[in-house]
């Protein structure tokens, strides 16, 4: 089979490589030459994908995968288009169809009869039949259920794991049209393996969802209910630093299925879906009050941590703070939608001095990003841990000498660390 993909990001790239290690031909698609060139030339774009660097050289060399900038080019030969082209919210929470909308037309523009094209990009309820099909059948000239099939196939992986997840979860997909569900059945049951999982309520593999509508909205579900399940675990977590309540030791105690998923108050687990997702589900839903009054209080928290530290540290005019951690989640390198933004633009307006430091950006890295890089052994006055890195469970009082206050919300400090520093508080301190 031959396979495009559409965007040759962080998912998308490696997506084509487990296309390409089933033994079927790839070209991955992206409007970045320079990403196309590190590609063709069998160099990750981007670190930090486990088993990618192993992986990409190989199906390159082979003659599996090859990139390029020429979309409807790579369409024309395929049997099967997935796009995995970004989409984001503005300001207001309305969506941004800018490069979804070019990636259609540049698709619609190389279609031939018989071919599946696939959105995993996740989309507002109804964004595949009403928006993007007509698009496809316009340029094209082929009929949607007749001669082109469009399905929608939400991605549901991390990076960082992404090989793993695929084969962990069951692959969602909905037609447009009944033929088109079979076919995108078809296609991903030849693409994709899965491990056997027992607790699942059918065996795991491609699970039919019978519309384009009901797999937009089984992505936007889980999402949003992890970010409102966040949101409630977040002013929990609040009243307890209020109260001065151990807020970890009541989720042990617990034992809740509530607590036991969301892993702990303060984190928004996942990618950028968590702040951006229940935004989707809001433009499409405008009266959902509780998604609202989480994605609020989850947006509230980078704030809160400066305000918690003030409350603890004192006036932080003139006081040097460290945060630890750019990504927005550990051993990931990546700063969309991360607190870390919010955390410092706190520090500044509060008159402090905000230091920056991530095991996984260079100085120049972080300067770009507009920080000041924070290198362990520098005096400072107070520490926030904004994102938890492994490298961070093992630092000591010595790495940060002069701090009177630690802010962890990651909860992932050392008992030594703790117990060195004049005021150590955990709680909830950096979720976005």
């Amino acid at each position: 089979m031959r396979i495009t993909v559409v965007g040759m990001g962080k998912i998308g790239l490696p997506l084509a490589v487990q296309f390409a290690e089933k033994g079927h031909t790839v070209f991955g698609s992206d409007v970045n030459a320079r990403t196309v060139d590190l590609i063709n030339g069998g160099t990750e774009p981007f670190p930090g994908e486990k088993g990618l660097a192993e992986k990409l050289p190989g199906v390159v060399s082979a003659g599996r995968l090859t990139a390029t900038t020429d979309t409807a080019a790579a369409v024309a030969q395929s049997d099967a288009v997935v796009v995995v082209v970004p989409l984001f919210v503005d300001a207001e929470g309305i969506p941004t169809f800018d490069w979804m909308d070019s990636a259609t037309r540049d698709i619609g523009r190389g279609l031939k009869a018989g071919t599946l094209v696939s959105y995993e990009t996740t989309l507002p309820v109804g964004t595949t039949r009403n928006r993007f099909t007509p698009m496809l059948e316009e340029l094209s000239g082929l009929n949607e259920g007749k001669d082109l099939h469009v399905v929608f196939s939400p991605e549901r992986v991390l990076t960082g794991r992404i090989f793993v997840d695929l084969r962990t979860y069951p692959k969602l997909v909905g037609g447009v049209s009944p033929s088109s569900e079979d076919a995108g059945v078809a296609f991903y049951e030849h693409v994709l393996d899965f491990d056997e999982r027992a607790d699942l309520p059918r065996p795991n593999g491609v699970w039919r969802l019978g519309s384009s509508e009901a797999s937009e909205l089984a992505k936007l579900a889980e999402t949003t209910y992890r970010d409102v399940n966040i949101g409630l675990a977040n002013q929990f977590a609040v009243f307890a630093d209020r109260q001065h309540i151990d807020i970890y030791g009541v989720i042990e105690a617990c034992n809740s299925q509530f607590f036991s998923h969301i892993h702990q108050p303060g984190i928004a687990v996942g990618g950028h879906c968590i702040p951006i997702y229940p935004q989707m589900y809001l433009w499409n839903d405008p009266s959902a009050t509780i998604v609202r009054a989480a994605r609020a209080a989850n947006r509230s928290m980078p704030h809160y941590a400066v305000e918690l530290l003030e409350q603890k540290h004192g006036p932080l005019h003139d006081q040097t703070v460290a945060v630890l951690g750019a990504s927005y989640r550990g051993g990931v390198k990546e700063t969309a939608f991360s607190g870390v933004f919010d955390v410092v633009e706190a520090l500044r307006t509060a008159g402090a001095r905000p230091v920056v430091n991530d095991p996984m950006y260079t100085r120049a890295e972080l300067e770009r990003l507009g920080f000041e890089d924070y290198e362990f052994g520098t005096p400072v006055d107070a520490v926030i841990v904004q994102a938890n890195h492994d490298e961070y469970t093992r630092v000591s009082a010595s790495d940060l000498p002069g701090a009177k206050t630690i802010v962890d919300g990651r909860g992932i400090t050392s008992a030594d660390l703790r117990a060195s520093v004049p005021t150590y508080v955990i709680g909830a301190a950096s979720a976005r």
